[in-house]
């Protein structure tokens, strides 16, 4: 079981780091804008929740990182939430999930 978990964290760690590096500066700083403002617009400028929910690291925790990619790209059918899969790759959406998880940081 711990091999498991250990593979696991390996994995998303590699996962990670493959995916910021494969993001320019700017490309990061415009998703971190587009956290900021227009993900903010709905689940508040802090992200601790508003017309849709908290995204903070504890409310992200118990969520899949998988869920909470196709969330962003395919959006939630009777909801506010729109999909950006026309406006954001995979990697980005993976990107943006990273850094809910660990807490945004304002620029």
């Amino acid at each position: 079981m711990s091999r498991w978990i250990l593979a696991s964290l390996l994995s998303l760690l590699c996962f990670t780091g493959a995916t910021a590096q494969s993001l320019s500066a700017t490309r990061r700083a415009q998703l971190h804008d587009l956290l900021v403002q227009d993900c903010g617009s709905c689940h508040g400028l802090t992200m601790r929740g508003g017309l849709g929910p908290a995204l903070l690291p504890a409310t992200l925790r118990d969520r899949s990182r998988e869920l909470l990619i196709d969330t962003i790209l395919n959006g939630r059918p009777d909801t506010a939430m729109p999909p950006w899969a026309p406006l954001l790759s995979r990697d980005e959406a993976a990107w943006m999930i990273d850094e809910l998880r660990h807490g945004l940081t304002p620029r």
